[in-house]
């Protein structure tokens, strides 16, 4: 499967504060040649809980995204995973979605 940056894919997505992981939608923020290159990709998270941290996006346009609730990108939450990992490409950012996902990116980001 080729990924691109701001489709969006089911993961078993780690928790921050706990080795465990829990299957949910997130971004692919990372170059096409990442995954292709290097077997790895870098995710966000989504989640359905309200935006309420720095660099969370209330996602405008769930259809295309493939999302069956109103969804929030939490760009505060990057996950590296293998590649082999991802379930399944469900959708797609609307350019929309896309281009308030990369400022809040660049918001959480230091480069």
């Amino acid at each position: 499967m080729t990924l691109r940056p701001f489709d969006v894919v089911v993961v078993p997505f780690p928790y921050s504060d706990r080795l465990s992981e829990r299957r949910r939608p997130a971004l692919v923020v990372s170059s096409v040649e990442m995954p292709e290159i290097l077997g790895r990709v870098w995710l966000a998270m989504i989640t359905s809980a309200p935006a309420s941290q720095i660099g969370d996006v209330a996602l405008g346009e769930i259809g295309p995204a493939g999302l069956p609730v109103a969804s929030t990108l939490r760009c505060s939450k990057i996950a590296t995973l293998d590649a082999d990992r991802i379930l399944r490409q469900i959708g797609r950012l609307s350019e929309a979605d896309e281009k308030a996902a990369r400022d809040a990116l660049r918001l959480c980001a230091a480069f």
